[in-house]
């Protein structure tokens, strides 16, 4: 009995930690309508500052208890500080975008602080002494609890109550609620909203920051923090219901419970847990624990898949240019070749995103999800059947398939920010089942020693990756001029009205995503071939962030957008990575650069200033 004391102890402690984060982001959301892919950044920073504050700086200040909780506040200070130049800097010029594209530039946002924290602070971890005055334990039922953690079991109720109070007892809190309701009518009614979404972005870093501090007793502070906190903290924010501070407070609980019980209890499950009692809750209630019903937009809005912007015969030259720039890969030599097919399966990957999202409108955070069963389908049949490489493409593609075809009636109820959630956590239970069935798939040891592409054989499998990423381009083109692209687009902009015509929607974006999922196996399937091995990475979240950056840097709704942003993204990946060692901020710069400056991706800027000049022109 005292056994799961302790554990449920260790899960409250926790849960401390997730609603600090859920908390900001919930506060940040619900004000800005920013979907923060940032918000772990600020939470390393906080932990950062405060231990090199603790440990290189100010050394004595780690032996008075008030000196170190005033350590603790300078980490919380500073997330806040950074959070102000970011909202003056980045996010009120993303006010009013779509959710996904905020998601990628704030993805950007993460690896330029990354990188400046590393210039900063350095790569070495930071372990801070433990807080005096509180570096023993209690006894509870025969078993020894830290003081510490005691501490922080208390902090989240009472961070949870000064919240409520701010905002319920408060003129700024008032304001805050109504900004969260209807910013517009706050500014009609004479009230200026920047103040307040600036007072939210500051608040909420700061308690991501105070986050990160008070972690600073229990574990070193690193540079590997924000990617480690924030897919939770989204759980958590999505299980409690998006603008709800009391749903992130109670999924905060349910969830450090359920993390604290799976370690003890089901090491090797721990992860699929979180992410499946975060499906369950979604099953059940759509919209969370404690958050409201979904908006149906009241007013429709259409928005055009340029399919044939060039014409047939632009068309038929950009095919051409594809098949000469391949050649001319393949004579450059082995790092060009190898670079061009990772670029053709990351197109590939896009397209299948792309394909469901500007045509469905279904949103994922997830797709890797697919990616990675295609991989790990097609490395299995080879190295247990001996299945070639037309036979473990076949078992790529069903392998997704398969699991499209059983989940997909669960997602696509979803839609939004709670669908691309539940796509997350597909993938992430994917990721984490790569990880710890280690009989099965090897773990982080992946699966190695594929030979499905034997050396006199390279040259027609280059030749399929781009004959397979042709077609691909060719089949999006041809599913948006047919009827069921019709009715996708029909679905997607104006639901209300397929409604009442007794429209099939829910088949008809089941029909897609299953669709989507087989090309994404296709893509995974590839990528093993390719590769010869197959890794977890495969269905990560950052495998799942490439394919959103492909699709919205090119443009979502543009038919040739997955193979500009597969161009921009691999070319800027592979020349800023030589011999630089900050190229991965230099990338996150690039692509804050273009989300401010093209929302609409690259190519929707380009058809953007020709239809603006067509309108210009005319009497």
């Amino acid at each position: 009995m005292s056994f799961f004391l302790i554990q449920c102890l260790n899960g409250l402690g926790y849960a401390t930690t997730l609603f600090l984060m859920a908390a900001g982001l919930t506060l940040i959301f619900g004000v800005t309508r920013i979907v923060n892919f940032a918000h772990g950044s600020f939470f390393m920073l906080g932990a950062l500052v405060g231990g090199h504050w603790l440990v290189n700086w100010f050394p004595n200040w780690g032996e008075s208890a008030w000196l170190y909780a005033a350590a603790i506040a300078i980490g919380a200070a500073c997330a806040a500080l950074t959070g102000a130049a970011t909202e003056f800097l980045l996010l009120r010029r993303l006010y009013g975008a779509p959710e996904l594209y905020q998601l990628v530039a704030t993805f950007g946002l993460s690896l330029a602080l990354r990188d400046a924290m590393r210039w900063a602070f350095g790569v070495q971890e930071v372990f801070a002494p433990r807080f005096p005055g509180l570096r023993g334990a209690i006894e509870v039922g025969g078993e020894f609890f830290p003081q510490y953690q005691a501490l922080c079991i208390v902090l989240g109720p009472l961070v949870w109550l000064g919240l409520h109070l701010l905002l319920t007892r408060t003129a700024f809190g008032s304001r805050l609620r109504a900004a969260t309701q209807d910013r517009s009518m706050l500014s009609a009614l004479g009230v200026n909203p920047a103040p307040l979404m600036l007072g939210a972005v500051v608040l909420g870093c700061a308690l991501a920051g105070l986050g990160g501090a008070l972690q600073l007793p229990r574990e070193p502070a690193n540079l590997q923090m924000d990617s480690n906190v924030v897919v939770e903290t989204f759980v958590v924010v999505v299980t409690g219901g998006l603008g709800s501070i009391s749903g992130a407070f109670f999924a905060a609980l349910l969830i450090g419970l359920v993390h604290a019980l799976g370690s003890s209890l089901f090491p090797q499950a721990t992860l699929v847990l979180v992410f499946l009692t975060m499906a369950l809750v979604l099953a059940v209630r759509p919209q969370g624990l404690r958050g409201r019903a979904l908006d149906v937009p009241t007013v429709d809005t259409a928005h055009r898949f340029h399919a044939a912007p060039l014409g047939a015969l632009g068309m038929a030259a950009c095919y051409l240019a594809c098949v000469a720039l391949a050649a001319l890969a393949w004579w450059a030599g082995d790092y060009w070749q190898s670079l061009l097919s990772d670029a053709l399966i990351l197109l590939l990957l896009g397209v299948s995103l792309q394909a469901m999202m500007a045509l469905g409108g279904l949103v994922s955070f997830g797709h890797a999800a697919f990616f990675g069963l295609g991989a790990y389908g097609a490395a299995l049949v080879h190295l247990h059947w001996g299945a070639g490489l037309w036979g473990a493409l076949a078992a790529a593609v069903g392998t997704a398939s398969v699991v499209a075809f059983v989940l997909g009636p669960l997602l696509v109820r979803s839609a939004g920010v709670y669908l691309a959630m539940l796509s997350l956590a597909l993938a992430q239970v994917v990721w984490a089942t790569a990880s710890q069935w280690v009989e099965l798939t090897g773990g982080d040891n992946g699966l190695i020693g594929l030979r499905l592409v034997p050396q006199d054989a390279r040259l027609g499998f280059y030749g399929l990756l781009v004959a397979l990423a042709l077609l691909s381009v060719a089949a999006l083109r041809r599913l948006s001029g047919s009827t069921l692209g019709a009715a996708l687009q029909a679905v997607r902009d104006a639901p209300l009205r397929c409604a009442a015509s007794g429209l099939p929607m829910h088949t008809i974006k089941y029909r897609v995503y299953v669709g989507s999922a087989s090309l994404a196996g296709l893509a995974g399937g590839l990528f093993a071939a390719h590769q010869g091995a197959v890794f977890p990475s495969v269905a990560s979240v950052s495998t799942s962030l490439d394919a959103l950056l492909v699709v919205l840097l090119g443009g979502m709704h543009q038919l040739w957008g997955a193979a500009m942003g597969t161009a921009i993204l691999v070319l800027a990946g592979s020349e800023l990575g030589r011999g630089f060692d900050y190229w991965r901020g230099a990338l996150g710069l690039l692509v804050m650069l273009i989300m401010v400056l093209a929302p609409s991706g690259m190519l929707g800027l380009r058809w953007g200033a020709n239809r603006a000049q067509s309108r210009g022109a005319q009497p």
